[in-house]
């Protein structure tokens, strides 16, 4: 059974409508223009195909995509490698094991926590495929503000609690990118339910997590900048850094780094000696 066509067909509508034909190399056809983005035929003939081939794609109407024919197309719609990944993920066959589904995250790995327990001096969080919380230390409590329990949502945490939004001054940026890596694991494991259910649940209940969802953008874990205003330690700045384990492609240990000497660093040395932060 192939996986959902109506998610191809829905990423490569909003990557076509993004793509104006002087930024994909083409000619515009003539005629009045009722989109911004390419046409249809316009990309259809970018990337070597018929446009009739290319409407069945987008319509959902096209059961087997070739591996070359999703290369062409990402090279006419100049995607990067996330988005390339992406394409091959929501056009393949749907006959990946579904016996990690519930296990997956469930167990921390162990060379991973055996990283996390040397770093007492920054923030550290390791995180399952579906962003649950599998070990955090003391640091990460305190500077974001929410216990954040093993088995706990950290999708949830930034939508859901308060503290995310007061705590973090860039939420929007990390909020939107944390949608977008959502939307490439759903790609990744579309026999998840319980992820599947998750972003539904957001998506129903958020309009900030709906809009994001809408625009199809995708992303992996990344390093990216975090910004937090801490009640008592003042403004911190941080560089997120993540960790996988090769033998544990579904955990990943997010780091929050801070540059010596920094405010930041000086303000994590005094919020771990203080008795505000419980060693665990």
């Amino acid at each position: 059974m192939p996986n959902d066509r109506a998610a191809l067909g829905a990423f490569l509508r909003s990557r076509r409508d993004r793509l104006t034909p002087s930024q994909a190399g083409v000619e515009p056809f003539p005629g009045a223009r009722r989109v911004p983005g390419l046409r249809k035929d316009e990309l259809a003939v970018a990337a070597g195909m018929s446009p009739d081939y290319y409407s069945r794609l987008e319509q959902g109407r096209q059961r087997n995509v070739s591996s070359d024919v999703l290369d062409a197309l990402a090279r006419a719609l100049r995607l990067d490698e996330v988005e390339r990944a992406h394409l091959h993920d929501l056009a393949a066959p749907l006959t990946r094991s579904t016996s990690a589904g519930p296990r997956a995250g469930g167990h921390p790995d162990a060379g991973l926590l055996r990283v996390m327990r040397t770093l007492d001096h920054v923030p550290v969080l390791l995180l399952g495929r579906r962003g649950e919380v599998l070990a955090r230390n003391a640091l990460l409590t305190e500077v974001l503000g929410s216990p954040l329990e093993p088995g706990a949502s950290f999708v949830r945490f930034m939508f859901r609690d308060p503290a995310a939004r007061a705590r973090i001054v860039n939420w929007s940026d990390f909020a939107s990118a944390t949608v977008a890596t959502m939307r490439r694991e759903t790609a990744r494991h579309p026999d998840d339910r319980r992820l599947t259910a998750l972003m539904d649940e957001l998506r129903s209940t958020d309009a900030d997590v709906a809009r994001w969802w809408e625009d199809q953008t995708v992303r992996d874990y990344a390093s990216v900048e975090k910004h937090v205003r801490h009640p008592t330690a003042g403004p911190m700045s941080f560089a997120i850094e993540v960790v996988g384990a090769p033998h544990e492609p579904d955990q990943r240990l997010v780091v929050y780094t801070a540059e010596p000497g920094s405010p930041t660093a000086h303000a994590l040395a005094v919020l771990a000696g203080s008795n505000a932060v419980p060693r665990h």
